[in-house]
């Protein structure tokens, strides 16, 4: 088998490439940095085959898709994203767009091209790294929920179109909460719960799905979170995600 990761330099991204190693998968990488990369080829026992491209930039996208589609790739990983913490109107407007540009565009630029190709063939999976943000609104860290949101409903709507068709595709969204990467350094904030061990969520992520699995959440109290959520009125998840967030920015 061969899979594609973006965002494969770091965090969950590059876990994901250790651990699918690990099962003698070979690896197409794809990350800005190079130097990263090679670090992570020298490591694994398996073909690795990297890519430098920034896919906020979305012929990029559109280059990497022409650059793999003959690779006979089996899984494609969309892991590439960032946050940016703050109010509406404080907030970056062109750093947002590019935001959107990653989490939102590239995802659903991959996801189209990648699935056209292996409903022509059988046992494919599509791991898209969504967030529990998915579920949420998120006050200071709003354009983020918002993407998250997308890909996540966006998901789960593919995941049953191809559960109709009776298709051997997979598709799911990995949803955790914090996870102990460089999100943080990237979106200006700090996370103020614990985070999880991105090592044991991807080794979680790849067992689920593996097994089909629509929506993967890798931990107890994430599972409790999203589940307490239902019960819970908009505006008081509302107040609280805004003073969740408001500690990470140590207000």
């Amino acid at each position: 088998m061969k899979a594609l990761i973006t965002g494969a330099s770091s965090g969950i991204g590059k876990c994901m490439a250790y651990e699918l190693a690990k099962r003698n998968i070979d690896l197409i990488l794809v990350a800005r940095n190079k130097e990263k990369l090679e670090n992570i080829k020298k490591e694994l026992n398996v073909s690795v085959k990297i890519i430098t491209l920034d896919l906020i930039k979305e012929k990029n996208v559109f280059k990497l898709y022409e650059l793999t589609k003959d690779d006979k790739i089996d899984i494609l990983i969309n892991n590439a994203g960032f946050g940016l913490f703050g109010t509406f109107d404080k907030t970056d407007l062109n750093r947002e767009l590019e935001m959107i540009d990653l989490n939102i565009k590239a995802y659903h630029i991959l996801t189209k091209l990648f699935l056209k190709d292996f409903l022509k063939r059988k046992k494919s999976y599509i791991l898209n790294v969504c967030s529990s943000a998915g579920f949420m609104a998120g006050p200071r860290l709003n354009t983020y929920y918002a993407t998250k949101n997308y890909i996540t409903k966006l998901t789960m709507a593919i995941n049953e179109e191809l559960r109709q068709k009776r298709s051997e595709v997979v598709i799911c969204a990995l949803c955790p909460g914090p996870v102990n990467t460089n999100f943080n350094k990237v979106a200006h904030g700090e996370f103020a719960i614990k985070e999880a061990d991105p090592h044991k969520v991807a080794k979680y992520a790849i067992d689920k799905m593996f097994k089909r699995k629509m929506l993967i959440v890798p931990t107890l109290r994430m599972k409790l979170t999203l589940f307490l959520t239902r019960f819970i009125p908009y505006r008081l998840q509302l107040l609280i995600t805004y003073h969740i967030q408001g500690k990470k920015l140590g207000k």
